[in-house]
């Protein structure tokens, strides 16, 4: 299960780099990071994406590990995710 919240977050900057919607990107990316999105709401809003009880647990823990931190530190990813956005890797798409 600690796995595969660890590939979902190695994945989350690949997701743009491959040009698979930057868009659809950034909006996971900001519901994932708002602390006042629930786990509840944040499954709701992937729903198209889980597959399985697995994958709805890996899902509810990657949010709780968001909910856990502090604003500073959801504020220092939210400047790292929008460095990655402004790469030249991420220029192309």
């Amino acid at each position: 299960m600690k796995l595969l919240v660890v590939l979902m977050l190695a994945a989350l900057p690949l997701c743009c780099y491959a040009g698979s919607g930057c868009q659809l990107l950034e909006e996971v990316v900001d519901k994932t990071h708002d602390p006042e999105v629930s786990v509840p709401e944040y499954k709701q809003y992937l729903q198209e994406f889980i597959h399985g009880d697995e994958s709805a647990e890996a899902v509810g823990e990657f949010k709780q590990c968001f909910l856990k931190q502090s604003n500073e530190t959801l504020q220092d990813f939210q400047v790292l995710m929008q460095k990655i956005y402004d790469s030249i890797y991420c220029a192309l798409y």
